[in-house]
């Protein structure tokens, strides 16, 4: 199928769910290599001697990447082919995944995870586009429920499966198992899929918007990344983010004139939609952040090892894959919105029961709340993606789906730069006030707090004291780092509880109006 014929007609069809294989490979295979990387990060920085704000700009470069082109992906699948763009992306995720496996040092695995990002941003509109025009509408919440289950699982289990590859057969095995995954899926995708275009779009492609957007999603996340280790008060810090802002502003004006735009403005007349973009936004942030600190504290505070914490974030996982059918059937009944805001409050409820472990460790209390969070995820996942790509037209249906992606990766990202930023904040100022408490000198006691969050000072300063001295030190390190992720998590847990209840002012509803929701049953008796 081509253009905007619309969908399909009924009936089921093992061609479609062939090809719906493939692309949930792709998705999964994106979203894994999303997630697997943090559990890894403990091994390789023992490994190559390598600092955390390092290692976090080879786990950013991904999502910035992705971030950054994944709108112009959506445009491109609607000018030359969602399905030769998937075919594409999947090429290239592989074969750079497979570079980047047997790249040395960190320099070389930064530029791989970005190589690697292009790929994904190429896979990810495209594989949500071709559901409208390939199912038809009573099949599509199917579509978009399998394409959801696997795209959370992908990042709630990403952890668990990088934690046993890195365990089994070394952390590179995290990179070159997506060669295979990608022959498969691009096999699958290649004898089953139909192509799907826009037929109005034309072959001119917005460079300057692209080159616009680009620029103001890597002045935010190199800000974000950046200001972790030169402190936010920086003077270039605070132009990058300032920066980051003027672009986006420039970016819409620039849209707004041009007469083949990047993103059509269009799409944001729509309350749905702009609210299925803030809650997108929010749910990221908060579930990317949240992992990224558990998984790093389950190893260094907790001295599991990387298989056990990717293993014990895996309670997520079990709710995500039990809710994520009840979203679209309560969208289908009473619109999208209030799943995706109980969603939202579950998300947030979940990430404050999860940040007890700053000041008392039970790994049930960590499991219960891992439970919550993975229900609220799995709720408001299929109504989220339904709203926001199959509810535009289907022609801006590449374009939707990859504006719906911005908002996932860069808020990924974005997530894991602010709460590890809280994170450091609070454990270098908790660090001083003890060091401060023990009687030792202002420098001293700066120092130890600077140590906290740079291991290369806190090797140098642990090399020159006796044992005794250098356990109890650790020992004040644990705890304050303990102290630091409870509040961080803590805080993103409060920033999904007041984005649910600040919802409704975003994704409002006129009286008596129900807005569209899952294309389930009330749509076929539509049509």
């Amino acid at each position: 199928m081509t253009g905007t014929s619309g969908a399909p007609d009924g009936g089921y069809s093992p061609r479609r769910w062939t090809a719906m294989t493939g692309m949930c490979v792709a998705a999964g295979m994106v979203w894994l290599s999303f997630a697997d990387f943090g559990v890894a990060v403990p091994t390789i920085s023992d490994e190559l001697s390598v600092s955390l704000p390092a290692l976090q700009w080879a786990n950013n470069a991904f999502s910035l990447s992705t971030g950054a082109l994944v709108l112009a992906a959506g445009k491109l699948g609607d000018v030359f082919g969602r399905k030769r763009m998937l075919e594409l992306g999947l090429v290239l995720l592989g074969v750079t995944s497979l570079l980047t496996a047997f790249t040395p040092g960190v320099t070389g695995m930064i530029a791989g995870r970005a190589a690697m990002g292009v790929g994904a941003a190429l896979i990810l509109p495209a594989t949500l586009a071709l559901i409208p025009p390939m199912f038809p509408p009573a099949e599509q919440p199917r579509a978009f429920g399998a394409w959801m289950a696997v795209a959370w699982v992908g990042q709630a289990a990403g952890p668990a499966v990088g934690g046993v590859l890195t365990g089994l057969a070394g952390w590179r095995s995290t990179f070159w198992i997506n060669a295979p995954l990608a022959v498969v899926a691009w096999w699958l995708v290649r004898r089953s899929a139909v192509e799907s275009t826009d037929p109005n779009a034309t072959r001119h492609i917005d460079l300057t918007g692209l080159v616009i957007s680009a620029a103001a999603a890597f002045c935010l996340l190199y800000g974000c990344t950046a200001g972790q280790e030169d402190g936010f008060t920086d003077p270039v810090i605070i132009g990058l983010l300032v920066g980051s802002v003027v672009l986006a502003v420039l970016f819409v004006l620039v849209e707004r004139r041009v007469a083949d735009p990047l993103l059509d403005l269009r799409l944001f007349a729509s309350r749905p939609f702009d609210g299925a973009l803030a809650a997108n936004s929010v749910m990221n942030i908060v579930f990317a952040g949240v992992s990224f600190l558990l998984t790093l504290y389950l190893q260094e505070v907790r001295g599991y090892g990387p298989v056990a914490a990717g293993l014990l974030l895996l309670p997520s996982t079990v709710t995500i894959l039990l809710f994520n059918p009840f979203g679209g059937r309560v969208a289908a009944r009473r619109g999208a919105r209030l799943p995706v805001a109980v969603g939202l409050f579950l998300l947030g409820i979940g990430t404050l029961v999860a940040a007890v472990i700053g000041d008392t460790y039970h790994y049930a209390i960590l499991a219960t709340g891992l439970l919550v969070l993975g229900a609220g995820l799995g709720l408001m996942s299929v109504p989220l993606s339904d709203t926001a790509v199959a509810g535009p037209p289907e022609e801006l249906a590449g374009t939707a789906s990859g504006m719906f992606k911005v908002t996932s990766m860069l808020g990924g990202a974005f997530g894991v730069a602010v709460t590890v930023a809280v994170q450091q904040a609070v454990e270098t100022n908790q660090a001083i006030s003890r060091a401060k408490a023990a009687g030792l000198s202002e420098a001293d006691a700066q120092q130890l707090g600077n140590a906290v969050t740079d291991s290369k000072l806190a090797d140098q300063i642990l090399s020159s004291v006796d044992q005794s001295t250098a356990d109890a030190i650790n020992a004040a390190f644990r705890e304050v780092q303990a102290v630091g992720t409870g509040r961080a998590i803590g805080l993103a847990g409060l920033l999904a509880v007041v984005a649910a209840l600040a919802l409704p002012l975003v994704w409002r509803q006129r009286a008596g109006h129900r807005e569209p929701s899952v294309a389930g049953e009330e749509q076929m008796e539509k049509r």
